[in-house]
């Protein structure tokens, strides 16, 4: 504007004829007026596909071959199942680990296993040799002397008792004796049951053999597999020292964190597939579901019982893990009659005279299958085999109409 004013202010005072000064302003004037009243550009609007000219094909249209390849399957409400994968790690089983240690302080005599022994219930791992077995022993011995002393002695009391021949004062005091005998004898009884030592043990020493070299027998609890090993021959141990570790992994667990949504859908008992890396799905029973979410990753924690007789699955590794929901059947179709044509999603379905192309919406995919929403209903043949051909049939007649 300041250019407009400052060129005026020229041709005011410009000394040229009058007829130069109008066709001056005249030119001024057009050109302001161009520019005040130059439209603006609409902005673009986004290109939508053009309209399908045909969306039916007759079937004298399409080639013979092309004929053969057309498979039809009819829709139909199908169970569905929602598919959930979850990657999960291994872990063993703790009802099948057994870590045996001594009860008693010793010297370690003998060894009868090694790492990697396969070993099976009551079967020995080591013998300790101990004095405080030794000790036992002989309290055991003693007691049980004397509690045979004492129930023979209540028993002649009794009988003497009954044909009133002794006092009540002297009935009551051998009673009393027999009594204190089998408490101390069932005590040490117990002391040694609990070291490790059998009945079958026991019964041998109430019978004249005798633990040679103050020994007794670690044993196994449960069969396995000796994983760890933690004494040699000749070492001191100390009672509740860990000597053997014996796993089972004809069972193991195996832990996933599913999202709380996912979790919702499952409860203990459902049942599972567990895929090992190259290997073959297992089945699994959903045995555990944290009631509490984690609080770091908001997810919750669940635990698979899995029989593992073969050894596939090892513990700590990493797996997979499978749910599926299956509650109610939905309308499904298969996957492969589901096309695109002109950007429109849609399937082929059969008609008395061919075949008409109908726009669909569609949801969830699973096992090959996909759920419908809205376009097609249950009853309805559509295409799954063929589907390239009558596209290209459509598009072809759509080209030869314009």
């Amino acid at each position: 504007m300041n250019m407009f004013l400052s060129k005026g202010r020229l041709l005011k005072n410009d000394p040229s004829p009058p007829i130069h000064r109008l066709i001056i302003l005249v030119f001024l004037s057009l050109w302001l007026a161009a520019c005040s009243d130059q439209p603006v550009a609409p902005p673009t609007a986004k290109e939508e596909p053009p309209p399908l000219e045909s969306t039916s094909i007759q079937v004298d249209l399409l080639p013979e071959q092309a004929r053969q390849r057309i498979h039809v399957e009819v829709i139909a409400e199908r169970l569905m199942p929602y598919v959930f994968t979850a990657p999960a790690n291994v872990a063993l089983d703790l009802a099948q680990v057994a870590k045996v240690s001594s009860r008693i302080p010793g010297q370690i005599d003998t060894i009868f296993v090694t790492l990697g022994t396969r070993v099976t219930k009551g079967q020995p791992l080591a013998a300790v040799e101990s004095m405080r077995l030794d000790e036992l022993v002989q309290e055991y011995l003693v007691a049980k002397a004397k509690v045979d002393v004492a129930t023979s002695n209540f028993k002649r009391t009794n009988e003497l008792q009954a044909e009133q021949i002794i006092s009540q004062r002297r009935f009551l005091e051998d009673q009393g004796q027999q009594r204190e005998a089998q408490a101390v004898f069932q005590h040490v009884k117990e002391k040694l049951l609990n070291m490790g030592l059998s009945k079958k043990d026991l019964y041998q020493l109430e019978h004249g053999s005798h633990l040679e070299g103050h020994k007794y027998i670690l044993r196994t609890p449960l069969s396995g597999t000796v994983v760890n090993q933690k004494v040699v021959l000749g070492q001191g141990i100390g009672a509740g020292e860990e000597l053997f570790e014996i796993v089972d992994t004809s069972r193991v667990w195996v832990f996933a964190n599913l999202p709380i949504e996912q979790a919702r859908r499952f409860k203990e008992g459902d049942l599972g597939q567990v895929v090992p890396q190259g290997g073959e799905p297992i089945h699994g029973i959903l045995a555990y579901v944290a009631p509490v979410a984690d609080e770091a990753t908001r997810t919750i924690r669940v635990r698979f019982d899995v029989d593992n007789p073969k050894g596939q699955l090892k513990p700590n590794e990493f797996v997979q893990v499978r749910l599926s929901d299956q509650k109610k059947p939905v309308l499904s179709m298969p996957l492969s009659a589901i096309t695109l044509v002109n950007r429109v999603r849609g399937v082929f379905v059969q008609t008395p005279t061919g075949f008409e192309f109908v726009p669909v919406e569609v949801g969830p995919e699973t096992g090959g299958l996909v759920e419908v929403i809205h376009g097609v209903s249950a009853g309805a043949a559509v295409v799954t085999q063929g589907v390239f051909d009558l596209k290209n049939a459509m598009m072809k007649s759509s080209i030869e109409g314009e």
